[in-house]
């Protein structure tokens, strides 16, 4: 007998301001390309994820600010040449965020009706706790991708699922240097600055 209704589906959100805060913080400065990750390997694992019988969607929500067109126009590109479709929102004011676009895009997937696991890249607890949890409470898997030292929300969730990025196969090039106070080695570490202290000057 042939299946009916449709498809089932696996939606991956993914919250770029805030994963491009938490990756700048853990590494206490601009990521360079070893350190950026790798679109193509999170889409071979949602793929893995979905299986053959669901739909696989993979989502980018950022934010534009005015004049980084050129600048954020090749990432775009990239993203949905891997077959990420992207959701672009100009930053106007401090308010300008797409905290909201996310969870309007969730909710209108779980409206369908067909929505068996979503994926939230987001280390945003005060966005998402209440969301997916209500979620998981409908029947919908779900799973937290993320960094480990910001992603405490889900970590400290009884349903939540985590994942830490830099544990799915590929996303990285090159390991994280990821010293932290709760993971010094025994003969201690260097912890750089966040920023230079002549950015002291500057705030004059």
């Amino acid at each position: 007998m042939l299946p009916t209704g449709p498809q089932p589906r696996v939606l991956l959100v993914w919250d770029a301001p805030n994963m491009d805060m938490s990756l700048g913080s853990l590494l206490g400065a601009r990521p360079t390309s070893a350190y950026r990750p790798r679109f193509d390997a999170v889409g071979r694992w949602l793929l893995e994820l979905a299986g053959d019988d669901a739909i696989a969607e993979a989502t980018v929500f950022t934010n534009v600010v005015p004049g980084t067109t050129e600048v954020v126009r090749p990432w775009v590109e990239a993203l949905r040449n891997v077959g990420f479709a992207v959701f672009a929102k100009p930053k106007l004011t401090e308010d300008s965020d797409v905290d909201e676009d996310m969870l309007r895009h969730i909710e209108l997937r779980a409206d369908e009706g067909a929505l068996r696991h979503v994926v939230v890249a987001s280390g945003d607890g005060r966005a998402f706790r209440e969301p997916l949890e209500a979620l998981h409470a409908k029947g919908v898997a779900i799973t937290v991708i993320g960094f480990r030292e910001y992603a405490t929300f889900a970590l400290n969730s009884e349903v939540l699922e985590f994942v830490d990025l830099e544990d799915i196969e590929g996303v990285f090039r090159e390991p994280l240097p990821r010293i932290t106070l709760d993971s010094l080695p025994e003969g201690g570490a260097w912890l750089p600055p966040f920023r230079s202290l002549r950015s002291l000057l500057d705030r004059r």
